[in-house]
């Protein structure tokens, strides 16, 4: 890189704004999917279904906080919150990606430009960073009206630490994901990746039952899922109850996620956009 040619952090951003003008125009369409989709999920499984299993034999599964049980939808809240990071990262890596290299053809016109293929995938990924945290701070705030925080840990700024952490769950997934989807000529692949990666990860990574209560034998397959780091990261922040070796070693595995998904981007942006 000559003297001459700017920092690949600022032509990235050239890329993120130009992302940022376009989804200005269509930002409505994406409110049910992206917002209300996930907090009705809050409302029917932590509200109503949470009421059922508070009364139940199994309410003091869930762990107990300053000698009292934890409810049920403080309990799955933060988890909620991971699985909706989850949940726009990789719709916002898929089709999106898909329609830009296939379809509309509109990263192909931003590297006959100054920017280079790495730009337009770190763009990409910031700009799909924002979308979850809005999304998640949309849901943490609603988490706080319906009651499902509790602010007693460090300093009481628990459930605000649960917020970069959904981002940093999100971003783990979206990292290597958006370098994957640019490969593809068809997308009938993202439709497996809904119902054969982010279903059996919202089933079975810990979101509504402790990991412990599966089966021994998928145990292990389950504690080593991203999805699993990033709702045991969350709902520890969230509840007060995470320890600086937990939290250290969530974040490191899901930030490793997302530097392999970073250098897998460079290599298949750079192969599907270079002539």
């Amino acid at each position: 890189m000559s003297a001459d040619t700017p920092a690949v952090p600022m032509m990235a951003a050239r890329e993120l704004q130009g992302l940022l003008t376009n989804y200005r125009r269509t930002w409505r369409s994406s409110i049910f999917s992206s917002i209300l989709a996930p907090l009705m999920g809050l409302v029917a499984l932590g509200v109503s279904l949470g009421k059922i299993v508070d009364a139940g034999p199994g309410a003091h599964t869930f762990g107990t906080i300053d000698g009292r049980p934890v409810k049920y939808l403080v309990y799955l809240a933060p988890a909620l919150l991971a699985n909706t990071a989850m949940q726009t990262a990789i719709g916002e890596s898929t089709y999106p990606v898909l329609g830009s290299v296939k379809w509309v053809r509109t990263y192909y016109a931003a590297v006959a430009s100054p920017l280079s293929p790495l730009d337009v995938y770190l763009g990409q990924v910031w700009f799909v960073g924002l979308r979850i945290l809005m999304n998640s701070a949309v849901f943490l705030g609603t988490m706080a009206l319906f009651g499902a925080v509790h602010a007693e840990g460090p300093g009481g700024i628990g459930p605000l630490l649960a917020l970069p952490a959904a981002v940093l769950t999100g971003l783990a997934f979206a990292a290597p994901c958006v370098a994957w989807a640019v490969s593809q000529e068809r997308d009938t692949g993202f439709s497996l990746v809904f119902r054969f990666v982010m279903i059996p990860l919202f089933l079975f990574s810990g979101t509504f039952f402790p990991v412990s209560q599966l089966p021994a034998v998928i145990q292990p397959f389950a504690y080593a899922t991203p999805l699993w780091h990033g709702v045991d990261l969350c709902r520890s922040l969230a509840l007060g109850t995470a320890t600086a070796g937990s939290v250290l070693l969530h974040a490191a595995y899901l930030s490793a996620l997302v530097a392999v998904g970073v250098w897998y981007g460079g290599r298949t942006f750079r192969r599907r956009l270079t002539p």
